[in-house]
């Protein structure tokens, strides 16, 4: 049986804590939904923040909902071309990871730490995980195919949990390499 995926492409986001969001926009300031995303509960928003570096800045959109602390995903490309420091890490694995200031029309913050190049992953349910034969943490390789640029990811992180749907997440970088077309890339999960 093949362990398909549907292969998405994060692009450069933010996100935020409430603090943050009315540091950035006003106090009292709400995120607004731009577009579901397909991770329950989670979207894009219309609020977009300038990442400010050392050698450069660049415009990236926030996604919803708040969370419990600031992080910044950049591809490598992004980090280098700002000038920042951007190691590989899982989601929310902030601890002394780069440094970096956004702003937006109210006030900017100056992060401490919180910018990282997020660790190529898989999302996917328990229900998912039974089917597969695959456990939370769990590193795999992911075939993508494509015209002329077919490739395998390794060090690809599985993440079970009944709060996600199954898809895998890829950055520009990574998405560029292996010509993935938006919304027309299915990936096959090997052992």
């Amino acid at each position: 049986m093949a362990k398909e995926v549907m292969v998405e492409i994060s692009a450069r986001h933010v996100h935020v804590t409430k603090e943050t969001l009315e540091t950035l926009f006003g106090k009292g300031h709400e995120l607004t939904n731009k577009k579901d995303l397909s991770q329950p509960g989670q979207f894009a928003c219309e609020e977009k923040v300038t990442i400010v570096g050392p050698k450069a800045s660049l415009k990236a959109s926030i996604l919803g909902p708040c969370r419990p602390a600031d992080q910044v995903e950049l591809s490598l490309t992004d980090a280098r071309t700002i000038g920042v420091t951007a190691p590989i890490r899982e989601s929310g694995d902030v601890a002394g990871s780069g440094v970096c200031k956004l702003v937006g029309p109210c006030g900017e913050v100056e992060l401490k730490e919180g910018v990282i190049a997020a660790k190529r992953h898989i999302h996917m349910t328990v229900a998912d995980g039974e089917k597969y034969g695959l456990k939370d943490k769990q590193i795999v390789s992911v075939k993508i195919p494509s015209e002329g640029r077919a490739l395998i990811f390794d060090d690809v992180v599985v993440r079970v949990s009944d709060n996600y749907f199954l898809a895998m997440h890829i950055d520009t970088d990574e998405a560029n390499a292996a010509c993935v077309v938006p919304g027309k890339c299915t990936g096959e999960i090997l052992d």
